[in-house]
């Protein structure tokens, strides 16, 4: 199958934030389910362009055609969009991929044209994201790609949820 990494396209952002949305919900990623106030950022797909570089991963015709697989959000020098990036950092957020698109590539494409981006970028020393401990098929495309996990920026965006801590992985350019 040829995948395409591209930016998402406009037409595309309401496709993308309900294949993100679906994702984290089917994978029992959301601790509230339906009602998690993240599913909101997950589906605004027009928010988080407008503060960083969204990307997809497609299958089929060229822009604008191809169905989307999946995608994810890349934050280049921090931002509104970020969660961990400090200076000369980039960071990854939201990948996400059609579950029946699973084991094709599209991941580790969404992940790599990431990297690659970061290297791209004038100042720019590393790579940064969070992710759930559950995530381990994720967790295996980052230790693959050269991710190493950053315990030291391990964290809790829900304070008052007691057992909610995202692990930090890091690739040092």
């Amino acid at each position: 199958m040829d995948i395409t990494i591209r930016r998402a396209l406009p037409a595309e952002y309401a496709t993308l934030g309900a294949l993100t949305a679906r994702a984290y919900l089917d994978d029992g990623l959301l601790d509230f389910g339906e009602s998690d106030a993240y599913l909101g950022e997950l589906r605004d797909v027009a928010k988080r362009a407008a503060a960083a570089e969204v990307l997809v991963a497609v299958e089929g015709d060229p822009p604008p055609g191809g169905r989307v697989l999946g995608g994810v959000t890349f934050v280049p020098h921090g931002g509104p969009m970020a969660d961990l990036a400090g200076a000369g950092e980039a960071e990854i957020r939201m990948p996400a991929v059609d579950r029946a698109s699973r084991g094709r590539g599209a991941g580790e494409a969404l992940v790599r044209a990431c990297v690659d981006r970061a290297r791209a970028l004038e100042g720019c020393v590393r790579v940064v994201l969070s992710s759930q401990t559950s995530m381990r098929a994720a967790h295996r495309i980052y230790e693959r790609l050269g991710f190493v996990r950053a315990p030291h920026r391990d964290w809790n965006p829900l304070p008052h949820v007691d057992d909610l801590r995202l692990l930090s992985y890091e690739l040092t350019l």
